[in-house]
């Protein structure tokens, strides 16, 4: 182990000593730290959904270590601590988003350690800050992986609801299997993220961000779209290597995409397509014409020598550009869909 890792694994072993310290409401919400003995050609940076905690992370994290990468899941600010959260006790999360880009500026730098180029990920809000990372640090991105980023809800009446209540919000899910995080949260602590999400919005129609892979789902009733779709045209017009993909509704992919205890029992699809982007060096257009191909027939295994993917991701990208998989003439790689 070189000087540079023995560093940073201290560092990271001190992490797991604080959060002990400070006491966790389980063991799902502490940090994930996958790392080899030598530093690796990628690392991967993912950052968990709002009230959850890394294990929103572990198939995927597992699955990148496992090729050869060094993967870094931090428990965010406030998040993931032990204590009776409730109306009268609400949770510690940031109101302040500087305190959320801070964190993660500082651990883009802990990335940078264990890793030639850094890969960022984010569920949710933690797309949203992934987002913000590609837009604000491109040359330091190598590729960004934006899991349904929240940059508004579904309704529209909702999210004027957060600009303005000060109130504490129960999740509808609270006790769905998989939910290890909090039950609820004070509205302003999920405000910052919808003004984050504007001003990224703002940001992407000039600036030219990392390449950057969308993946939403029809089924998802939590985000809005929209918002995602026009995100990615935005960023496409920069950003000529980004890669956008939707899942069908007949796939029941809800909000909480990452794992099969939450929601999703195709995670090894979004696995795949985060795989898949990662080693690929496909423009958009290039994207599109490969899946052409699939869809008029052509064999996996011309697929497997250019995206570099084993036999087994080969067949799985094949087949989610098709309609057994809900990819009725191929709508789910076109952002025009509604």
């Amino acid at each position: 182990m070189t000087v540079s890792i023995q560093k940073t694994a201290e560092f990271l072993e001190q992490v797991h000593q604080l959060e002990s310290r400070l006491g966790l409401k389980n063991e799902a919400c502490r940090s994930r730290f996958l790392v080899h003995p030598n530093s690796t050609s990628k690392v991967c940076l993912f950052l968990h959904g709002f009230t959850a905690a890394p294990y929103q992370f572990e198939p995927i994290g597992k699955a990148f270590f496992n090729k050869g990468y060094n993967v870094l899941v931090p428990l965010q600010p406030g998040h993931g601590l032990a204590g009776d959260w409730n109306s009268q006790t609400p949770p510690p999360l940031p109101t302040d988003i500087q305190t959320y880009q801070q964190f993660v500026l500082e651990w883009l730098q802990i990335a940078q350690t264990l890793g030639e180029q850094v890969v960022v990920g984010g569920l949710s809000t933690g797309g949203t800050l992934a987002a913000w990372l590609a837009l604000e640090h491109p040359q330091v991105i190598e590729r960004a992986l934006l899991f349904t980023p929240f940059l508004g809800s579904s309704n529209s009446l909702f999210d004027q609801l957060i600009k303005i209540l000060p109130i504490y919000f129960e999740w509808f899910n609270k006790d769905a299997p998989g939910n290890f995080g909090y039950k609820g949260f004070l509205i302003p602590a999920l405000r910052i993220f919808l003004e984050l999400a504007q001003e990224i919005l703002e940001q992407a129609q000039k600036k030219v961000a990392a390449p950057i892979l969308m993946v939403c789902s029809e089924s998802d009733r939590a985000v809005n779209r929209t918002q995602q779709r026009e995100l990615f045209k935005m960023l496409l017009k920069h950003q000529p290597k980004s890669w956008y993909y939707c899942f069908d509704d007949s796939l029941h992919i809800e909000h909480r995409m990452m794992t099969k205890l939450e929601d999703n029992d195709y995670e090894e699809l979004v696995i795949t397509l985060a795989r898949a982007f990662v080693n690929s060096d496909l423009t958009w257009v290039q994207f599109q014409q490969m899946a052409t191909r699939i869809a008029q027939g052509e064999t996996y295994e011309q697929i497997k020598r250019e995206l570099h993917l084993d036999s087994q991701a080969s067949q799985q990208l094949s087949a989610m550009m098709t309609q057994h998989l809900g990819c009725d003439r191929l709508k789910c790689i076109n952002p025009s869909e509604a």
